[in-house]
């Protein structure tokens, strides 16, 4: 059963199929009291935690999951396909294509009255665009998924990056400081030969990771961003037996439980053209916006790579439009980006979850065309 859930296959269908869950029920009879139920609050006054449900999820059981990407992205920078300059390097200038591309044509189509939500667009759901290759990419070359992985893998840091930095606010310099303290504990207790006990090493471990998200929360840094320290400092050995450990959790509970919160909005019963500009900024994009950044700065850096040069992280052509229209695929850290920048304003946070969930079908539908189509190509050859 743990084998199932580790599957990327299983990671995607999962994921749709909450967030269309969620989308169902927001939108019938149990509607209004699921919504009510998810923004109804959990508080520990003492402690100054008051959150409502839903945040629960994204600023708490969110913080595995960035946990665990921070796991790969330290594997893939050290010993991965990203362990040297020469491997990052296209894979690295598409992924800065991926983010700006989207981010622009969203400011484009939105406008400065929505200007806050440029950062929605420029995410890619590794483990959705990992799955989609899985569950219909028979045959394609492994090349593919390297650059596909890489690029998600980097795109994964930028998002870390955007959200440390634009996402924080009022920073209590008093806690943040007790947050790097208590991610250099975790370092400590996580070297090798420190304590020889597994079992008691693992309980100071969760102990001190669990300071260190509450330090980091009260010091006005995204929650999330404790997961991404931990990940990163952990002995990598430790590390990867944690992600491991982890990933079944992720998979399995806490990813469809924030797709499925994330999607309890309610339609709104509008046209089209009634629809903010956000909306269209998100919802094109998403596919778009990323199919052209990424098809550009591929494109680039294969015009001047050596000629004739293959490698595992450079691709072209129609392998490239296919690894780009998958990238399209936001969905999970678009959706936190969306509940971030648009915190203060539930009816346009709303159409933000929508546009994520559109935008993300059509690079779904696309990518998953061209996905199928390249593998039925590389499958003849053999």
């Amino acid at each position: 059963m743990r084998t199932i859930f580790r599957s990327e296959r299983y990671a995607a269908i999962s994921l749709a199929a909450a967030a269309v869950l969620g989308l169902v029920l927001a939108n019938s009879v149990a509607g209004p009291g699921l919504i009510e139920l998810f923004a109804s609050h959990i508080g520990f006054p003492a402690l100054e935690l008051d959150l409502s449900i839903g945040h629960w999820i994204t600023d708490g059981l969110l913080v595995i999951f960035f946990f665990i990407v921070a796991v790969e992205l330290r594997h893939e920078l050290t010993v991965g396909e990203l362990n040297s300059v020469k491997h990052a390097l296209a894979p690295g200038i598409a992924a800065v294509g991926g983010v700006v591309v989207p981010a622009a044509l969203y400011l484009a189509i939105a406008g400065p009255d929505f200007a806050q939500g440029w950062p929605i667009p420029t995410a890619t759901d590794i483990a959705f665009a990992l799955g989609l290759i899985a569950l219909v990419g028979r045959g394609l070359p492994g090349r593919i998924r390297v650059f596909l992985l890489a690029l998600a893998v980097l795109d994964d840091l930028i998002a870390i990056l955007i959200i440390a930095v634009f996402f924080s606010h009022s920073i209590d310099l008093l806690a943040l400081g007790m947050a790097v303290v208590a991610v250099y504990l975790f370092r400590f207790i996580g070297c090798e030969g420190r304590i020889s006990n597994p079992r008691l090493r693992t309980i100071l471990l969760v102990v001190v990771a669990l300071f260190a998200w509450y330090f980091t929360f009260l010091s006005g840094v995204h929650a999330t961003i404790a997961g991404v320290a931990l990940g990163l400092v952990l002995n990598p050995k430790l590390a990867s037996k944690a992600a491991h450990a982890l990933q079944p959790v992720t998979n399995a509970a806490i990813l469809p439980l924030f797709a499925f919160a994330s999607a309890l909005v309610v339609i709104p019963a509008v046209s089209p053209a009634e629809l903010s500009p956000a909306f269209w900024g998100v919802a094109v994009g998403l596919p778009v916006g990323k199919i052209i950044g990424i098809m550009i700065a591929g494109s680039i850096v294969a015009l001047i790579a050596k000629r004739g040069e293959a490698t595992e992280t450079l691709i072209r052509g129609w392998d490239l439009l296919t690894v780009a229209a998958v990238a399209g695929i936001g969905f999970t850290v678009s959706l936190l980006m969306n509940e971030l920048a648009f915190a203060g304003n539930d009816a346009i946070r709303d159409e933000g979850v929508l546009a994520v969930l559109v935008g993300s079908a059509i690079a779904i539908v696309i990518g998953g065309a061209l996905v199928s189509w390249r593998s039925h190509h590389y499958r003849k050859q053999h």
